[in-house]
């Protein structure tokens, strides 16, 4: 299978990308930052400039669908900016290139920045081959939204916390008149992939060599997701073929979906206030008890290549602060990444820990756990849906999916296994 674009664009810029023009020393900081994020952290920087009087900075917004290849196209040009937003799934890329500056000697010395106030999950999707390349900037993870009233009225009295609990649940709101309860559609690989990262088992094997997906653990994984189709708790569907989720959630038309934190002020704002208590949040069930669910976000990363490093670490230590993460996330409504912000006082004098929709997602931060660290771990992911929706489609067994997952991931390895065999 031909390499992507993507990675032969990656390749062919180590290179020539070596070869610096040079750069300024002085003039405003230059901060990458994308999407919703990158409209509203300007917001911020006038506190950080009274602060600092000496560091202006340009926060230059980006959209989230070019900003993959112009900052790679900025890394072969030396013309990479001195902070970026990155997607935390791109730091194995980034690390590859050698593009990130290292961030643990600045952690060790910044005693208001120890690790331990932050969720360990999520921390650790910023740490590649051991060295520390990126603060989390905010977090992403996924968890159960469940429509409380249906629940009741079915008989059941609480979330589920285990697998059996969950088939339990699906079961009693079919019963009571719920065709397909659990929305699960087949377009994403979310779901799938907290299901696995539950079993305590690695994704890649062999240091991310090669596919792990004929594991016993992936297997279990697998196997209950297609179950749910089988069973049917879950209608093989696309997202695309939800007219309204939020209505029709509210109609009742499925009981549960997961999905993210920025739900939240969807349904509030589709379902208003009057609906507030039909619906509630709930940790992911996992085999035994408590699951994980996956450790999302982005993080701010200092390039290799800035003149102007301890300016952009200021930055960032900055933008780390509680007081700080509070103000963006008040801004975005995207969760903070360090447990001491979710126990500050807000405006209305509550913290976010005591919010009844958002203390769900603290407990999960508790557990998510990071993807693969490697560079091809988005493509492999692709590939899991895509096998996924082929495996409830045409009824494979779920080692027929591992064994072709396995397959198509030690393809796009190869190159991995190449580089590291070289390197060694």
């Amino acid at each position: 299978m031909a390499l992507s674009r993507r990675t032969l664009l990656a390749s062919a810029i180590v290179a020539p990308a070596l070869v610096g023009c040079g750069r300024k020393t002085d003039g405003p900081l230059r901060f990458w930052a994308m999407g919703r994020e990158g409209e509203v952290v300007g917001e911020l920087m006038a506190d950080f400039q009274h602060e600092h009087p000496g560091i202006s900075v340009r926060v230059e917004q980006l959209p989230w669908t070019a900003a993959h290849e112009k900052l790679l196209t900025a890394f072969a040009g030396d013309a990479t900016p001195d902070v970026a937003q990155l997607g935390n799934t791109w730091l194995p890329e980034f690390a590859a290139l050698g593009a990130l500056k290292p961030l643990q000697p600045f952690v060790d010395a910044t005693p208001e920045l120890q690790p331990a106030d932050w969720f360990s999950g999520i921390w650790q999707t910023n740490v590649v081959d051991g060295s520390l390349l990126g603060l989390p900037w905010y977090v992403d993870t996924r968890l159960m939204f469940y429509r409380s009233d249906l629940f009741a009225r079915a008989g059941i009295a609480q979330a589920p916390q285990t697998w059996a609990g969950w088939v339990q649940a699906l079961d009693a709101l079919r019963r009571d008149g719920t065709r397909y309860p659990l929305l699960l559609p087949l377009n994403e690989f979310d779901v799938l992939l907290a299901l696995a990262l539950q079993q305590g088992e690695p994704l890649l094997r062999n240091g991310g060599r090669y596919g792990n997906f004929r594991s016993a653990g992936f297997q279990r994984a697998a196997g209950f997701f297609l179950d749910r189709f089988s069973a049917g708790h879950a209608q093989p569907i696309t997202n695309n073929e939800v007219s309204n989720l939020w209505q029709e959630f509210g109609r009742g038309m499925f009981a549960m979906f997961i999905s993210g934190p920025w739900q939240i002020g969807e349904l509030d704002r589709r379902l208003g206030a009057a609906r507030r208590a039909d619906w509630a949040t709930a940790p992911l069930p996992g085999p035994n008890g408590p699951g994980a669910s996956t450790a999302g976000g982005a993080s701010l990363v200092v390039f290799q290549r800035s003149k102007r490093h301890q300016d952009a670490l200021k930055l960032l230590a900055w933008l780390a602060r509680p007081a700080t993460q509070q103000r963006f996330h008040a801004l975005t409504g995207n969760l903070p990444p360090r447990r001491s912000t979710w126990q500050r006082p807000g405006t209305d004098g509550r913290p976010l820990i005591e919010d009844d929709k958002s203390r769900a997602f603290a407990q999960q931060l508790e557990r998510v756990q990071p993807a693969p660290a490697v560079p091809e771990w988005e493509r492999i992911a692709q590939e899991m849906q895509l096998l996924a929706n082929r495996a409830v489609a045409e009824r494979l067994s779920p080692l027929q999916m591992g064994t072709a997952l396995d397959a198509r991931a030690d393809v796009f390895l190869e190159k991995r296994r190449w580089m590291l065999e070289r390197k060694a």
